[in-house]
């Protein structure tokens, strides 16, 4: 700090210390970061695409609600929403399975078995639509691109382990 403003500081203090009455805090809200855009093509299932149209449309309906109550940070949190799911909705490619095609697709059904035993039954399906717990597995997700083009009898990666696809479809 230069030495004129360090002395004309110690002799008001008072310049110092404001209170929090005149700080604008508009920037808090403004300063709301996007939702990260996946990078990968947003391949979808026809209901991810009605999941993505329905979570746009809530978000919507959210932006209108804060706009009409003048709740800034609820309309920052609705707006940065409308933009990734007007985003996704842009960039879906809704795709289907093939059904003369024997390997694991987008959209298969997938049956495997783990060494240890455990049947497990995933879903290949887009990122935004993708819920492990629920059985459906992204596209991206190293276990699908792992079984994505095997056939029922392969043996792929799943975790530490291997597991042996026994159905798909």
């Amino acid at each position: 700090m230069p030495a004129q403003l360090h002395e004309k500081l110690e002799a008001r203090p008072y310049i110092r210390v404001m209170s929090r009455a005149f700080v604008n805090e508009d920037h808090f809200v403004g300063d709301l970061p996007d939702r990260l855009v996946s990078p990968h093509p947003n391949h979808v299932t026809e209901r991810g695409l009605e999941f993505i149209e329905a979570s746009l449309e809530d978000s919507r309906r959210a932006y209108s609600e804060a706009q009409s109550i003048g709740d800034r940070e609820a309309l920052a949190k609705a707006a940065r929403d409308v933009r990734y799911w007007s985003a996704r909705r842009v960039s879906a490619i809704v795709t289907t399975v093939l059904p003369s095609v024997d390997a694991v697709q987008f959209g298969s059904a997938v049956t495997i078995v783990r060494d240890d035993g455990r049947r497990q039954t995933f879903r290949i399906v887009g990122e935004d639509e993708a819920d492990p717990a629920l059985g459906s597995i992204s596209h991206v997700s190293p276990l699908a691109r792992a079984l994505i083009g095997k056939s029922v009898g392969d043996t792929v990666r799943a975790g530490r382990d291997e597991a042996e696809i026994t159905a798909i479809q």
